[in-house]
């Protein structure tokens, strides 16, 4: 596998992988170490640990499974964006259309990654969260929030027509490069609008941006 863009960080994402099972805690770090751009930079057990070593070791990612004995995957998530400073969740899951998931989204993370999911998928995956970007595929997220679609008002500052275009292809899933195509535009005027919307709603990613819209009826589901 090949380096991916520059991390976050001067020594590359610092990551922390949490589950109860010793062997998947293995296999990911065994496949972050072949990576110049990751470093494991602890392990737990629980979702109690991971918090602890989250102040301990200030990782940029934490790479958490969601079921897991005492402190749970959701509890854990909540605890851990409640520190300053915060790193990205990534939560890794069994099933892709649970309640865990949904929890998960509810919490905070980033985004979810299936146990099934390869390698290759593994190491993106943790490079798209460190970065940023959204990684919840959109067909997830409308399956996940059908039940809830318009649960709510949107009552934050009104969205200019270019925000809510923004919105519209974040929704879809699309990336900074896919929008700048999509609507003529450079990608930093791009990004430029999309930081713009995240303040605005107060969204900490592109994941919870998304869901915030399905959530407001802002977008469709």
């Amino acid at each position: 596998m090949n380096a991916g863009a520059t991390p976050p960080g001067a020594h590359g994402v610092r990551v922390l992988l949490v589950d109860d099972e010793p062997l998947v805690r293995q296999g990911f770090r065994l496949i972050m170490e072949t990576e110049e751009d990751l470093e494991v930079v602890g392990e737990a057990s629980d979702g109690a640990q991971a918090v602890d070593l989250v102040r301990r070791s200030k990782p940029d990612v934490v790479c958490l499974d969601v079921r897991m004995p005492d402190v749970d995957g959701i509890r854990a998530t909540e605890l851990i964006l409640a520190l300053p400073d915060p790193p990205k969740v990534l939560v890794v899951t069994t099933f892709e259309h649970d309640d865990y998931v949904r929890g998960a989204l509810a919490a905070g993370a980033s985004g979810f990654l299936l146990k099934r999911a390869t390698a290759e998928e593994l190491v993106q995956a943790v490079r798209t969260v460190a970065h940023g970007s959204s990684l919840l595929f959109p067909e997830a997220v409308r399956e996940l929030l059908r039940p809830r679609a318009r649960s709510t008002d949107y009552t934050g500052p009104p969205l200019t027509t270019r925000e809510s275009q923004m919105l519209a292809r974040i929704a879809r899933g699309m990336t900074n490069a896919e929008i700048a195509a999509d609507l003529v535009l450079g990608v930093e005027t791009v990004r430029s609008h999309v930081s713009s919307l995240l303040a605005k709603t107060g969204s900490r990613d592109r994941t919870q941006v998304t869901v915030l819209a399905y959530r407001t009826g802002l977008v469709e589901p």
